[in-house]
């Protein structure tokens, strides 16, 4: 990693970071959605992160855009319920926002990042409150957007960007749920994590470590 810049083999690192992240929580994850869910979300995420890590492995990109489509498509192909469309339509509009291109700076990153969060709020119609992944990722991606405006290095910017999340993991508790299988349980969504949010919380802890 150039300074100042992340490479396609940081990127491709802090997707094995997730994966491993989600692997060593799936038990947690599943736990949290059984309480207002399917009682899948951390299996789901868990397989469909190892099937991505796989088709790196067997077909490795040369720039950000393909290995990114290739993340997405095997998210959306191999993972069941909402969360595979959402992740998968995150990090196929992070890619092409990134382009092809084999490393980002701090602004093209933030971008990439912004146009996944977009890609999240077109497919799921998810705002800030409704409990969802959303709670999570939106105050990340505005505090490393407001990180690098104030001119700190990305990876300071990323490990601000991972306390937000868990600040929005955290404050997804008391809600109760307006989006998804959780909004079903009305009131009773109330008290629980959303399994969404607690998943986003790792991906940005995931990239703050792979940047450290």
């Amino acid at each position: 990693m150039a300074a100042g810049t992340v490479s396609l083999e940081t990127l491709v690192a802090w997707l094995l970071r997730f994966t491993r992240l989600v692997t060593e929580n799936r038990g947690y994850l599943t736990e949290l959605d059984s309480a207002i869910g399917d009682a899948d979300h951390g299996s789901n995420m868990a397989r469909g992160m190892t099937a991505v890590m796989e088709k790196i492995a067997a077909t490795p990109s040369t720039a950000i855009d393909a290995l990114f489509k290739q993340v997405g498509m095997t998210l959306v192909s191999s993972v069941g319920g909402a969360s595979g469309p959402l992740y998968g339509t995150f990090f196929l509009r992070f890619g092409t926002t990134a382009g092809a291109v084999t490393e980002l700076d701090g602004a093209a990153l933030a971008a990439a990042l912004r146009a996944g969060l977009g890609g999240i709020v077109a497919r799921g119609k998810a705002e800030l409150g409704d409990k969802t992944m959303f709670d999570a990722m939106s105050p990340a991606i505005d505090a490393f957007d407001s990180e690098l405006a104030s001119g700190a290095e990305i990876a300071a910017s990323a490990a601000v960007a991972f306390a937000a999340a868990e600040r929005g993991r955290d404050a997804t508790k008391p809600l109760v749920a307006r989006k998804g299988r959780a909004s079903y349980l009305g009131d009773r969504s109330a008290g629980h994590l959303d399994p969404g949010a607690t998943s986003t919380a790792l991906l940005f802890q995931a990239l703050s470590e792979g940047l450290a």
